[in-house]
């Protein structure tokens, strides 16, 4: 049944015919979406990555190649030839809908099965399934759209950036293991036994190097590599869009990206961003709206009542304020209806998932205050926080009270979810803006150490830096990351290019001359030789793509994407491998 093209060549694509090729000759080549076998007449819904045409064999053409036509099913690979007419019963649906091919030549390329998953947009099946099959998930116009979309912008940022005097410099993916945040990817070397390289968690230290190297300007869309527990929109491996510049500072880096981004958007949506992006400070993101990628769609600010409720008798209260903690609300406006006692349950479930030990909630019914604590709070107190919290009728609050970070945490993931339960939130708006001045350090209570936020190679604020020995909690970072509808896309920093400056970081984060020197020797070296001010950005690539689409689910932008145990189920990958190329490697796995 399977045939050669012979003398068959495409010429034409399936979703490309229309009216005005009414007469024309063609040969079309493709899969079979559809066939419908009327008896005197076969239609064949053919399909290709641009669309679908419509194919007619009818009894009037070679009864070899009419029962041929026949024994045509869904996902068969088939090559067809004839002349485009105008179609009776058209389809406004498709814009091939208003035409079809007459077939006087027909060959069967290949057969198929009946295909495990249909080859549908609305197919609903799993996604464990979908990453089994995934080449035939990827025939799905919707997810052939999607990787399209993702070449148009990295087609767009590169056009960008070639012609800002950008230069594209690959750096290596086999490297070298260096503390950067996540595990590393390891690959043992064979020639070296005994010795590892790593995969790359960023070019960070490579494209500090190129700076150093006098470059001035780099970038490239490379691959990224961390072992680290996923979740449900982060892959082990990943794509970054990569940024570096010499001579610079923050506000140098921030004004090229936001016109970087407005190309991105204006080209892949027609959108115009208005310029400058709006900036906001990591303190006043945290204070404001509880997490450091704060969606601006939306108001339910968190509002800080721990003046108000300082003198409290509701011991949660006065305990946490006596012991430096805080207490923090945001307001529903007019919502109180929307919350039941079984949903404001759930709430409270959800807040303990963030760390914090309860949630107290506030009604405003009829022009009274109700709430589980009112006994204890004086009508000062109640005055207060209708006051501050500029409460009204029909109003619900949620409070919590804890140290700043809980609070912080759980009511900024509170005000998202309820955004999102009650659909206020505009889809279609696009919201970006610029988080500054994140802190230089966390204290890490595990470690019992400070840590660097982002890498240690990060510049302090100037005005800070006297305070890196006496008040590391103080120094605040010159980092940036910017954040679109609640979504980070991407952040940076100012790279520190002093050597003395950069000893002290290491020494700060608990690394000696010796480890220092093992593991960040060659950055040390070459800072000695006359290293620029520098700085850059990464973006997540997926991320973006993701966001550009609106889909919600990264893997739907990633062609073979790994589930969230890190495996590739079409591949089985990971797998095991023979003694014979351990022993090749130097290495003895003992899984006990």
């Amino acid at each position: 049944m399977v045939e050669n093209m012979g003398s068959l060549r495409r010429t034409n694509m399936c979703g490309n015919l229309r009216s005005e090729n009414i007469g024309e000759e063609v040969t079309l080549m493709g899969w079979v979406q559809r066939e419908r076998n009327l008896g005197s007449i076969i239609f064949i819904d053919l399909r290709d990555t641009t669309g679908i045409s419509q194919v007619v064999i009818d009894d009037t053409v070679a009864s070899d190649i009419f029962e041929k036509a026949s024994k045509i099913r869904s996902e068969f690979v088939i090559a067809v030839r004839g002349k485009i007419r105008e179609r009776q019963s058209k389809n406004e649906e498709i814009p091939t809908g208003d035409v079809e091919v007459l077939v006087e030549e027909l060959k069967i390329l290949n057969v198929s099965e009946t295909p495990p998953i249909y080859v549908k947009d609305d197919d609903n099946v799993s996604d464990n399934m979908r990453l089994k099959y995934r080449y035939l998930d990827l025939r799905k116009p919707s997810m052939q759209n999607k990787l399209k979309l993702r070449a148009k912008t990295g087609r767009v940022i590169r056009e960008f950036l070639d012609n800002n005097s950008f230069v594209e410099i690959e750096t290596p993916m086999l490297t070298k293991p260096t503390p950067e945040g996540a595990r590393d990817y390891l690959v043992p070397s064979r020639v070296n036994p005994g010795k590892f390289y790593a995969l790359p968690q960023s070019p960070q230290q490579m494209k500090q190097l190129l700076m150093v190297s006098g470059m001035d300007r780099y970038y490239q869309i490379t691959k990224c590599f961390r072992d680290e527990d996923l979740r449900s929109n982060r892959q082990p491996e990943f794509t970054q869009v990569d940024i570096e510049m010499s001579f610079v500072d923050v506000e140098d880096i921030l004004n090229i990206n936001e016109k970087l981004i407005a190309h991105i958007f204006k080209e892949m949506k027609g959108v115009d961003i208005s310029l400058p992006i709006r900036r906001m400070t990591y303190k006043e993101a945290m204070d404001k709206y509880g997490v450091d990628k704060p969606d601006l769609r939306f108001g339910y600010e968190i509002v800080d009542l721990t003046e108000v409720l300082n003198k409290s008798d509701f011991k949660v209260f006065s305990e946490n304020i006596g012991n430096g903690g805080v207490v923090k609300a945001i307001k529903i406006d007019g919502a109180v209806e929307n919350f039941s006692s079984k949903g404001i349950k759930k709430l409270e479930s959800f807040v303990k998932d963030y760390g914090a030990k309860g949630l107290v909630t506030i009604k405003m019914v009829d022009g009274e205050f109700t709430s589980g604590i009112s006994k204890f709070l004086t009508e000062e107190e109640i005055a207060g926080i209708v006051k501050t919290m500029e409460a009204k009728d029909g109003d619900i609050i949620f409070l919590v009270s804890d140290k700043y970070s809980v609070v912080c945490n759980s009511l900024g993931n509170l005000r998202n979810k309820i955004a999102r339960d009650l659909e206020i939130i505009d889809l279609d708006e696009l919201n970006l803006l610029w988080i500054t001045e994140f802190p230089l350090f966390e204290f890490d209570e595990d470690e019992n150490r400070y840590v660097a936020v982002h890498h240690p190679f990060t510049s302090p604020m100037d005005e800070d830096i006297e305070f890196l020995e006496s008040d590391p909690a103080r120094v605040r970072a010159k980092a940036y990351d910017i954040v679109m509808n609640g979504d980070e896309l991407g952040g940076g920093s100012i790279r520190i290019n002093n050597s003395q400056l950069q000893n002290q970081m290491f020494k700060l984060l608990g690394f000696n001359e010796e480890q220092t020197m093992e593991q960040f020797g060659h950055l040390i070296e070459a800072f000695k030789y006359g290293t620029p001010p520098h700085g850059g950005i990464a973006y997540g690539f997926d991320r973006l793509t993701m966001l550009l689409c609106g889909t919600e689910n990264i893997r739907d932008v990633i062609a073979f994407p790994k589930t969230q145990a890190a495996t590739d189920l079409m591949m089985e990958a990971p797998t095991m491998v023979s003694k014979e190329q351990l022993k090749e490697l130097s290495i003895d796995v003992d899984l006990d």
